[in-house]
This record gives structure tokens, sequence and C-alpha cells, in this order.
């Protein structure tokens, strides 16, 4: 009877261990507490079918991945972006967009980005 007491508080001792673990490597908590510090933090899956989050200045975006042939290679040719919550980006200026595409282009170098109203508008005043 004591070993299987012994047994079982190893086996919760173990579980334990695994679950705090996997809540700090959590991706959206990384996602979220970089959100908090406004501080530039990116999550994608390298499938192109998911769509990756990002966020920048505590305001939080969604890109979609759309593929297509470039330069005789099938890759990454226009991504949508989007604010996950459009009352998040007041006060964000030209520069912090064109800091988000660059970062973007840096792992989809060819990929022509497109983003939604209200941002699009913004960016293309004069």
């Amino acid at each position: 009877m004591v070993w299987l007491l012994r047994l079982v508080l190893l086996f919760l001792m173990i579980f334990v261990i695994f679950v705090t673990i996997r809540y700090f490597l959590k991706p959206s908590r990384k996602l979220e507490a970089a959100r908090k510090h406004k501080r530039f933090f990116l999550i994608d899956n390298n499938e192109v079918v998911k769509n990756f989050r990002l966020t920048y200045n505590g305001a939080v975006f969604t890109g979609e991945k759309y593929l297509g042939a470039s330069n005789n290679t099938i890759d990454v040719v226009s991504i949508t972006l989007w604010p996950d919550h459009p009352a998040s980006i007041k006060g964000m200026a030209k520069e912090d967009f064109y800091f988000i595409e660059e970062k973007i282009h840096e792992k989809y170098p060819v990929a022509q980005i497109n983003w939604r109203s209200p941002i699009d508008e913004f960016l293309h005043q004069k």
C-alpha cells in the first residue's frame, strides 16, 4: 500500500512538472506577455494554411498567408494583415506599420503585404 501511494505521488509530481513546463512554453502566453510589455513578437506555424499572429506596441494582429508561384518556386506570395481589436492601434504611426512589414519580410521575403481597413487608408494618405 505504501508503494502504491509513493508511485501515485511520483506520477502526480511528474504531471505537475509537465503541466508547468507546457504553460511556460505556450506561444499564446508569450504573445500576451509581449503585448503587455509593448514588444514585437510573432507566432507563426510553418504550415501555410494556418494564420499567424503578431503583437507590436500593445496591438495584436492576425495575418493570413496565401501560397503562389514566384521565381520558379511555390512560396507565400501574399499576406493580408488586420488588427484583432481596431481600437488598439490608436496612436500608432506609419513607421510602426512599416516596422511590422519589415519583420514579416524577414520571414517571407517575396510576399506582398496587404492591410485591411482602416490601416490601408492610413498608409496611403498623403
